[in-house]
């Protein structure tokens, strides 16, 4: 890609090999196109190499263990059925601001401490930080001031400490204190904790009400055999990958599917082309719930640099479509609109109708 100075990564084994390859196609310097972004996300947990990611993404780590988030799992049931409760009531919404963003919006700051009074920037917020990863167009320039918003937020949050006792980002503070990672790290580290943990979920969930409800068929099955639902929302981020993809950096010179790459190059790894590659999936555009061996997608991510998140993300989809799969009969979606991002494939609005 001349005009961004890096080249595309789209088919599934090399972006696979790269992810697996950090000493090549290191973190270190920012996963994104835009420099100026780069160099403040680095150090943080996307933004850096072994040994200091693997001390970082310890501390934040170790909030998101399958083992640390089954003590979470019925407070996430019970808003999830709260939510459901709601929407079954109201039957008519839009599945982008009433059920895709509230869910997540409503309970991750919880989750985090995040004091009360500073959540309304949350959405805006993370929108800015995902579409600062792109190249310096006019969605990244536009996102500017409110990123800046956040940094300095983040930095204040970082000094005053003002979190909820026992909080995730309360334990990240004690980390800090306990000399685990550098202090100065703390605002970006409560930034990624925060950031990634909005968007990519509001993508994932809007995008399998889009699809449950263009495919009903499919939506009967997971209603008949609940069971369906974790590999059923594996195939919903594989074939609408919420991140179209993450740079990397070459530190040597390394041959890639045949092309050779000189040391200091960019590359754009394309998560969501990996995801539709048909020399790895038998036929990659169609939406199948029982599509075999679909867990081995790249929407999280892979290797070390796997989507430390991606458990909570799983706990809340998998929580939302039970509860739907129990009251919903049908799913009714309007016309789709698309919003345009740099980073994120996801849904601007979506009409919905529950028919229960």
């Amino acid at each position: 890609m001349e005009r961004y100075g890096a080249w595309a990564v789209p088919r599934y084994r090399e972006v696979y090999e790269a992810l697996h390859d950090h000493d090549s196609f290191s973190s270190a310097s920012g996963v994104g196109l835009s420099e100026e972004l780069n160099r403040v996300m680095a150090g943080g947990t996307i933004a850096s190499d072994p040994p200091e990611h693997d001390r970082i993404r310890r501390v934040l780590g170790r909030q998101l263990t399958p083992k640390a988030l089954r003590h979470h799992q019925e407070y996430v049931r019970e808003r999830a059925a709260a939510l459901v409760d709601e929407l079954v009531e109201r039957r008519r919404f839009d599945s982008v601001t009433d059920f895709a963003q509230a869910f997540p919006v409503s309970m991750v700051p919880d989750l985090l401490g995040w004091p009360e009074t500073e959540r309304a920037n949350l959405l805006e917020w993370a929108a800015a930080g995902f579409n600062a990863l792109g190249p310096m167009n006019e969605r990244t320039l536009a996102g500017m001031p409110v990123l800046k918003g956040l940094w300095e937020f983040l930095g204040q949050l970082a000094s005053s400490r003002d979190l909820r006792p026992d909080s995730w980002g309360a334990n990240l503070v004690a980390a800090v204190d306990a000399g685990e990672v550098p202090k100065e790290l703390l605002p970006t580290l409560l930034g990624d904790f925060l950031v990634p943990s909005l968007d990519t979920t509001v993508s994932a969930l809007s995008s399998a009400i889009w699809l449950l409800g263009t495919h009903p068929e499919q939506w009967k099955q997971i209603r008949e055999d609940h069971s369906l639902i974790p590999n059923a929302f594996n195939e919903i981020v594989r074939i609408e990958t919420p991140a179209r993809g993450f740079c990397r950096l070459v530190t040597r010179d390394r041959e890639l599917d045949g092309l050779m790459l000189p040391a200091g190059s960019r590359v754009f790894l394309l998560y969501a082309s990996a995801n539709r590659d048909e020399r790895h999936w038998e036929d990659p555009d169609a939406f199948d719930i029982r599509r075999p061996n679909v867990a081995a997608h790249l929407a999280f991510g892979h290797g070390l640099h796997g989507c430390v998140g991606q458990g909570l993300a799983r706990m809340e989809a998998h929580a939302l479509l039970e509860e739907l799969a129990k009251r919903v009969e049908r799913i009714e979606v309007g016309e789709p609109t698309w919003k345009r991002h740099n980073t994120i494939r996801g849904l601007e609005a979506l009409p919905t109708t529950l028919h229960v």
